[in-house]
């Protein structure tokens, strides 16, 4: 064993089960990201632009869009360019760092909407001291050790896989590097790096959904005690819901499809996981608009001040051919 060489190259197989059909996928994927760029740019452009939009809940929302803007930037652009030109190859350091970004950034995915919790509990129970709550030196205590722990987490899961020795096959069935997908590929013991991936899992989305879970339980008891006087506040919860609900399900069925291996196809499975990252990003921002009363008045006052724009030259043309 002393004697195999490690792989230091590998290919990125994913999708190799569709042939000649394999392409096809650079268009449907190329639409969703570019719906992603648009909508979280904008989402990002409309919140930092208008100042009575930076309060606590639309700077986080704001956190969430750049999240979902930036992780589909880690993998999507190599993935389309595989499709059309069948560039499946990188290196082992070139997988790492990739891993380490997705799942780093992607970490923070669970990690906002738990602040978001935060943000809704703080407004819907304790309203008369929600400013105070919501200072930037006092909400830093909920945001720095969450910070640390992904930092150290992530870090930690990439590390050890970066030790591991891969003299099985180098051929990743996977459209991006994918922590399992890289470790499953390792020619000795993997328990450890699988108990800290389990570890992970259970450390930071698990453990952030308990807390979301927990925080709008409390949310709907006071608001059913207090009446109507939370229905404002609520209306934005149930937004953080209906994101949570939707992140949840795509999360849940990426999860279950990695590990029903004899269920699905291989080609379901890759799917789905790439579904759990940029499906997200799409959604997100789509809903943030359309559900946020505030943020969705200024995206049509400018929408319409663009077609205003655009209209005005036609017109003045229109008036210049009358004088003449």
């Amino acid at each position: 064993m002393d004697n195999v060489s490690s792989h230091k190259h590998f290919i990125l197989n994913g999708f190799n089960e569709l042939g000649a059909l394999r392409p096809v996928l650079f268009i449907p994927f190329s639409i969703m990201f570019v719906v992603s760029l648009f909508a979280n740019s904008l989402l990002i452009y409309i919140i930092i632009s208008q100042r009575s939009l930076h309060s606590p809940m639309y700077i986080l929302i704001a956190g969430m869009a750049f999240v979902d803007l930036s992780l589909p930037l880690f993998f999507v652009p190599n993935m389309l360019l595989s499709f059309l030109f069948d560039w499946r190859g990188i290196s082992l350091i070139g997988c790492l760092v990739q891993m380490h970004f997705i799942h780093f950034v992607g970490s923070f995915q669970s990690t906002l909407l738990l602040w978001m919790a935060l943000d809704r509990y703080f407004a819907v129970c304790t309203p008369l001291y929600y400013h105070e709550h919501m200072v930037l030196s006092k909400f830093l205590k909920f945001v720095i050790p969450l910070v640390i722990r992904n930092i150290l987490m992530i870090t930690v899961l990439v590390s050890l896989a970066g030790t591991l020795s891969f003299c099985a096959s180098n051929v990743i069935n996977h459209c991006f590097c994918e922590h399992m997908a890289l470790v499953e590929l390792a020619c000795g013991s993997t328990a450890i790096n699988s108990l800290v991936g389990l570890l992970t899992v259970f450390l930071i989305p698990v453990s952030d959904v308990v807390f979301i879970a927990a925080s709008y339980v409390v949310i709907f008891r006071s608001v059913l005690k207090s009446g109507r006087s939370s229905v404002k506040a609520l209306d934005t919860t149930i937004t953080h819901i209906v994101v949570i609900s939707v992140s949840l399900t795509v999360a849940l069925i990426a999860f279950l499809s990695y590990r029903i291996r004899n269920g699905l196809p291989a080609a379901m499975r890759v799917f789905f996981s790439t579904m759990y990252l940029l499906f997200p990003s799409c959604f997100n921002p789509i809903i943030y608009g359309i559900r946020t009363t505030e943020i969705r008045k200024h995206i049509l006052k400018k929408l319409t001040f663009c077609r205003f724009v655009q209209t005005v030259p036609q017109s003045l043309r229109n008036q210049k051919k009358t004088v003449m």
